[in-house]
């Protein structure tokens, strides 16, 4: 019997040691929801205490129910007949089994039969989940779908939607590539028109559309005529129905149990939701950023998953008359995806608290509460955290999973354990939702402001003692470095070489801050110490690469890519 938190050591100290108390006042205002909600929580330690007991039955399904199958799932998939999908049998078990356990609408509030969770205790669950299985997360995270219509719906769809997603009745999808538009999302072309009624129809294709045989999409569609770019956009809700029509699945490397659909609209009936022309710039923005937190918290829990599989083959693996878990060429492998591991997930819900801190604020401003000030810090620190979180767990957990499968040696390559599927499942997480490098693109204005400064001025300042100490310091030489090579760059005013060494400086802002929160959290936990001071120590020669590199102002590659591609 396994339960996939109770298990985890670090997940269960992330609940225990993060700063929740201000996400937990803002989500349940003051605790007033108890007047009509039965379940709402009296105060913090009644919410903490939910959210664990939450996490524990979701653990103990995923460890008992879901991971069991999965192999099953992965090798069988879903089937595709008629233009119908139909998820496998253990699939559909899976989504019974969360239904039953009342998971389906975790964020979405009381009135509508939600749990009110935040952001984070959410995550936690689609980590576990993606552990047992990342292709069921690819479903059961998809109630992003609904928190978007929770905060942009008019109150009409929010009593039209919202109760059927807390039941589990509806599903969802967000339709947004075509076929010739993926990361170029301001040039969709999926057509919004009207009728004399004023009622919406939709025409046009749709690709790589994560479970696009649910039963309700939110569509992003070009609803004003003649337009090319952004501002002709908008967001629509559509229902399942004849007219829309799924064309084929896709045959994947990896996350097999969740159909990837095409789809065809033929004059699909819609419902415009929110304000026209502010589909992406606004309401699919947003959506895209909870999906991007879904999508590291799914990478996390695959790289729990490899590790866990390379450190049981490892020391049951015997070669030379010893297992190969005590020859250093392995154990430097997986203390090295553990540091890796651990890191990224740090990152994770230390972004996690600051989107909940961030929507917390916003609806209070909304409420109207004298919060402007607090809200637009955490609106910059959370949209700098995102993209920079989604970069290192997705990057982190294809080297996780690359050394995993490499541990296992030649019985890795083969279909006769798991890892070879986490190799599969890991490698698509740093490509949708947005590659590494646009997540680079998304992070640097943030770093390049000092979005974070404070974050790291408070870090630094902690009364840290001993080898602890040492440690700080060496970070706090990490971001003097930092602060050098971003006033290099600002200084140099060359678009080209701004962008070419973006990497380096989002890089670099990530090892200083991550450094610092688990140099904090080893404070709290003496047994953190050791995977805290390995982070820091293998991060001075990446850091002074970059710094080095960054501050060489070396054109050569501008000006001279074509003489190397071309060769």
């Amino acid at each position: 019997m396994a339960n996939f938190f109770q298990d985890n050591r670090d997940l269960m100290f992330t609940l225990g040691n993060l700063d929740l108390k201000d996400t937990v006042s803002l989500r349940e205002q003051g605790f007033k929801f108890t007047e009509n909600c039965d379940y709402a929580p009296v105060d913090l330690a009644d919410a903490l205490d939910n959210y664990r007991r939450v996490l524990e039955v979701v653990g103990g399904i995923c460890g008992d129910r879901i991971a069991p199958r999965s192999r099953t799932v992965d090798e069988e998939g879903p089937e595709f007949e008629n233009n119908t999908v139909t998820y496998h049998p253990l699939t559909q078990q899976n989504i019974a089994d969360l239904t039953k356990a009342e998971v389906s609408g975790v964020m979405l509030p009381y009135q509508y039969g939600g749990l009110n969770f935040p952001v984070t205790v959410y995550t936690m669950m689609t980590e576990m989940v993606s552990r047992a299985d990342a292709s069921l997360q690819n479903i059961f995270g998809l109630q992003d779908i609904a928190e978007t219509i929770c905060l942009f719906g008019n109150e009409e769809q929010k009593a039209q939607y919202l109760p059927g997603f807390a039941t589990g009745e509806y599903d969802g999808a967000m339709d947004l590539t075509e076929p010739d538009y993926g990361s170029d999302l301001p040039g969709v072309r999926l057509r919004a028109w009207q009728d004399e009624n004023g009622q919406w129809y939709l025409n046009g294709m749709k690709r790589f559309i994560t479970n696009g045989c649910a039963k309700v999409h939110l569509v992003l569609a070009r609803s004003e005529e003649g337009t090319t770019d952004a501002r002709g956009l908008s967001m629509f809700i559509a229902e399942a129905c004849p007219q829309l029509v799924v064309r084929r699945i896709e045959h994947k490397l990896g996350i097999h149990g969740v159909a990837t659909c095409e789809l065809q609209f033929n004059d699909v009936p819609a419902q415009l939701c929110g304000k026209r022309k502010f589909g992406l710039i606004k309401y699919v923005m947003s959506l895209m950023n909870g999906a991007r937190v879904a999508i590291s918290a799914q990478a996390v829990g695959v790289a729990e998953a490899a590790y866990r599989a390379a450190r049981q083959y490892a020391a049951e693996r015997e070669q030379f008359k010893k297992t190969i878990d005590q020859f250093p060429a392995v154990y430097d492998m997986l203390s090295s995806m553990k540091v890796k591991l651990t890191a990224a997930r740090t990152l994770l819900y230390e972004t996690t608290r600051a989107v909940d801190l961030r929507d917390g604020y916003t609806a209070a401003m909304e409420r109207g509460e004298a919060v402007r000030d607090q809200q637009k810090y955490w609106n910059n620190v959370a949209a700098t955290l995102t993209p920079m979180c989604k970069a290192l767990a997705t990057e982190s957990a294809n080297q996780i999973a690359y050394d995993a499968l490499q541990i296992h040696g030649g019985t890795g390559y083969m279909h006769d354990f798991d890892v070879e599927r986490y190799y599969r499942d890991a490698r698509i997480t740093n490509i949708y939702e947005g590659t590494t490098q646009l997540q680079v693109v998304a992070a640097i204005g943030g770093v390049l402001q000092g979005h974070l400064k404070k974050e790291i001025d408070d870090l630094l300042a902690l009364p840290f003692e001993g080898r602890a100490a040492e440690l700080r310091d060496m970070l706090a030489g990490f971001n003097t470095k930092l602060a050098e090579a971003v006033q290099y760059v600002n200084d140099k005013k060359d678009s080209a070489y701004h962008d070419l060494r973006a990497r380096d400086l989002v890089d670099m802002a990530t090892s200083v801050y991550v450094g610092l929160l688990m140099l904090r959290n080893a404070t709290r936990d003496e047994a953190r110490m050791p995977i805290a001071e390995r982070f820091v120590l293998d991060a001075v020669v990446e850091v002074e690469k970059r710094y080095l590199r960054v501050l060489s102002g070396d054109m050569q590659l501008i000006e001279k890519k074509n003489d190397i591609l071309d060769y």
